[in-house]
């Protein structure tokens, strides 16, 4: 690696230097680094490249335009390899409004040629003996200046991803997977980034929340929206400023005074000394509140709408999944070659009846059509024809339901109990 040279790119000259060598190039290895543990919103501090000549690292927060690259990550004749580009892709469309085209993802072909291990580290251990050191995964890399020892780690994560892809191709034709490959590359192209809920009702996603009665809710949402005024306003993550488990205490002890406060706060600690008189009024505010709490906010599905109701739906997810640990036996393939539990739930939800309907799902891919669609409508009318006509209930659901009246009847004709002496 210390062989190939390595450009730096923090000025619109060395992006302009960057983009004529890069010009011609087919192919480009493509990583990013984040700032995720370290601010209130994440953001792309590094974007490396590798070509058949350079390394490359880019720095977005140099304070210059990148919209001289985005033609390359749309241009479909350039291939763009990642390792693990959901992230990327999401971050530097929501950061840069790249949009792109031609991905090839080698964690998501490592799963596909059955690796035994598919991080980027045990790839390059595998194929070139290098060791990588994973000490700066949680570097703040929104920090400057950069170091050779961490400039030496971001080149890493791009300057093998050339020679990785071309011995997977090779791999996943030889297999007869390279379709599937392909099918999965382009899902990838069309990853969005989501804003994601608001402070004012995240705070019914906190884990724990359940436990606290509405009058604890009340407080902890007051103590949540203080902590996240001032995680937002030091650009950092928010249970770096006041940790979920602390508020979670407080909202259930409810100190008045801050004396009450710091018997529920690890000793010494800055917390009190900062915001120990907020932290007060916020409880105090949170006690006087009487609205209605919102409900836990819902995952956002942007998949296929369930036609049935939830108890059928879980039987035939059940049966589905049998038959999936059927297929892992008889094929002897990993489960990334069947389906995931997500597919089976919406095949189990929608219940498609011909292979038109299965393809039309939209969490099915046409790989998985082609290889087990006539398997899965089989099972779906299996399903089927063991399900009671419709209006009609089964002989073993009336027997029950009798039972359970006749039960009902006993115990309201029963006498009461005799008091014991």
């Amino acid at each position: 690696m210390e062989q190939t040279p390595l450009i730096i790119v923090d000025t619109p000259e060395k992006l302009e230097e960057m983009v004529q060598l890069i010009a011609d190039e087919p192919v480009l290895g493509i990583d990013t680094e984040a700032d995720s543990m370290y601010a209130y919103q994440e953001k792309v501090c590094l974007i490396q490249f590798s070509d058949r000549n350079n390394d490359y690292i880019v720095d977005p927060l140099a304070g210059f335009s990148l919209e001289p690259l985005a033609p390359f990550m749309s241009d479909p004749d350039v291939v763009k390899i990642f390792h693990g580009a959901d992230y990327d892709v999401v971050s530097m469309k929501r950061d840069h409004g790249f949009e792109f085209r031609n991905i090839f993802d080698t964690m998501i072909s490592a799963q596909l040629l059955e690796m035994p291990r598919v991080g980027l580290a045990d790839l390059v251990g595998h194929y070139f003996a290098v060791p990588m050191d994973k000490k700066y995964q949680t570097h703040n890399w929104a920090e400057r200046p950069l170091y050779p020892e961490h400039l030496y780690y971001a080149r890493g994560d791009t300057h093998f991803l050339l020679a990785i892809r071309e011995m997977f191709v090779r791999k996943l034709k030889k297999m007869g997977r390279m379709h599937i490959a392909q099918e999965e590359f382009e899902l990838l192209e069309d990853r969005t980034w989501s804003p994601g809920i608001p402070p004012e009702l995240r705070f019914m996603k906190t884990k724990g929340i359940n436990r606290l009665d509405p009058l604890a809710q009340r407080v902890f949402r007051s103590l949540y929206m203080l902590r996240d005024g001032h995680a937002a306003r030091m650009n950092r993550p928010p249970y770096k400023v006041m940790p979920d488990q602390v508020l979670m205490k407080l909202a259930e002890a409810r100190p008045s005074n801050l004396d009450e406060l710091s018997r529920h706060v690890r000793a010494k600690s800055s917390m009190v000394r900062r915001y120990g008189e907020e932290m007060v009024a916020a409880i105090a505010e949170g006690l006087e509140t009487s609205d209605t709490l919102p409900d836990v906010p819902k995952k956002v599905r942007t998949g296929t709408s369930a036609r049935y109701g939830s108890r059928e739906v879980e039987r035939l997810f059940n049966d589905l999944k049998a038959w999936r640990k059927r297929v892992l036996k008889r094929d002897d393939v990993p489960m990334v070659l069947i389906a995931s539990n997500t597919q089976l739930k919406a095949i189990a939800g929608y219940r498609p009846t011909s292979i038109e309907e299965l393809s039309g799902l939209e969490e099915i891919r046409n790989w998985q059509v082609e290889m087990y669609g006539k398997e899965l409508i089989d099972m779906v009318e299996a399903f089927e024809a063991k399900l009671p006509a419709k209006g009609e209930r089964s002989s073993s659901s009336a027997a029950a339901k009798k039972g359970r009246r006749r039960r009902k009847r006993r115990d309201d004709d029963a006498p009461p109990e005799q008091e014991q002496a």
